[in-house]
């Protein structure tokens, strides 16, 4: 799925706009016991109360894709016949009024799931007719050949807040108000079936994590026995050990400004673009860089096969999961130092006199704790 199909379904998800006439979920304590299962239906709940549920499983459409939204692809012999996708199309077709068919989801996730609280597993089913879209992307909404029936599911951690002083209005006064269990954010989620080229796709789902370090692989491997790219912050790790273990001592400052920036320009001009899939970059992207820096035969073959072990054969990433575009630093074991991306000509590495300095271009305003200062001509590097 790309942004404006995610967007497309994000928007629906509110009271007024969807077909989602219940919401179904259980708590589960820190024990992993399910204390209460429940479902309420969105047409009777107090207008503030469904708003609230409505913004919980809308949370797990948000984020970027990639790191926090993950496109899982299921194999055409679990299509076919798989426990696991038959219980996801079993649920969708029953519009989760099979309370057996529930029993068994919320098993599977208590099972697999452990957070630092209780949580609440929340699920509802909509129904959409698809409206027509022109070329110009105009909707016609009395003009729909698709009607998408999907599950929506939000993970939700339940977190005890601290006691602390409120006010009453009947008394006037402020007394303790006690601990609350409060609901908080999704860590994960996921929506099935997916929603590419606006229609259904059900060897597809969409998987939502919350946190860029942990993707909660048992569960992914409960609910939908299917493997996942490694969190997107793992992913960063990886691939700059990567550099530095295969390229040795081809691995300079040069080498890693030119991938930056081009991985950098890639993203931006994907960006202009306005191309709504989403960009990936493949191993011989980053070996054509590699090449234009001059890395050796021997150290490009090393870091063709180390990607392929590290990432899994010929696999494809996001660029912004193994860099940041938005900063380019450097470290010492005493310093850090950091640059705006499309300004890293500024800095050079230099060896004067047999030490090794890194050298900041400094013609422009330079400030120290917030103080501006001057660079006098009798300030001069040692040789």
């Amino acid at each position: 799925m790309n942004n404006k199909e995610i967007g497309e379904i994000r928007r629906r998800v509110r009271r007024d706009r969807s077909n989602m006439t219940a919401i179904y979920g259980c708590y589960v304590n820190e024990a992993k016991e399910i204390v209460s299962e429940f479902h309420q239906s969105t047409g009777i709940m107090p207008e503030n109360e469904a708003d609230k549920y409505f913004a919980l499983l809308r949370r797990s459409l948000s984020g970027t894709i990639g790191k926090n939204l993950i496109d899982i692809t299921f194999k055409t012999s679990q299509v076919a016949d798989s426990p696991e996708h038959k219980l996801l199309m079993d649920l969708r077709s029953s519009k989760l009024k099979e309370e057996e068919l529930r029993k068994a989801f919320y098993q599977k996730v208590v099972e697999s799931v452990t957070l630092e609280t209780g949580y609440l597993i929340l699920i509802g089913h909509d129904s959409y007719d698809v409206p027509f879209k022109s070329r110009d992307d105009m909707m016609q909404a009395d003009n729909s050949s698709e009607v998408y029936q999907y599950l929506l599911c939000a993970i939700c951690p339940v977190k005890q807040t601290k006691p602390n002083l409120h006010y009453i209005p009947e008394s006037k006064e402020f007394h303790d108000g006690g601990m609350m269990n409060v609901v908080c954010a999704p860590e994960l989620g996921f929506l099935f079936p997916a929603f590419d080229n606006r229609a259904t796709n059900i060897y597809n789902a969409l998987y939502y994590t919350h946190s860029t370090k942990e993707s909660h692989e048992g569960f992914v491997t409960a609910v939908f026995n299917t493997p996942i790219p490694k969190p997107a912050a793992e992913q960063k790790k990886t691939f700059e050990a990567l550099l530095t273990t295969t390229l040795d001592e081809d691995c300079d400052m040069d080498l890693v400004q030119t991938v930056h920036e081009q991985l950098c320009q890639r993203i931006e001009l994907h960006k202009e673009a306005k191309v709504p899939e989403p960009l990936m970059i493949a191993k011989d992207d980053v070996k054509e860089v590699l090449t234009a820096c001059g890395v050796s035969e021997e150290h490009l073959a090393k870091f063709s096969v180390d990607y392929d072990e590290a990432f899994g054969f010929e696999a494809e990433l996001h660029p912004k999961n193994i860099i940041d575009d938005r900063r380019f630093e450097i470290k010492t074991p005493d310093v850090a130092i950091k640059v705006a991306p499309d300004r890293t000509d500024l800095v050079q590495t230099r060896v004067i006199g047999g030490i090794k300095y890194i050298m900041i271009s400094a013609e422009e305003d330079v400030e120290v704790n917030g103080v501006s200062i001057h660079i006098t001509d009798g300030e001069k590097a040692p040789v």
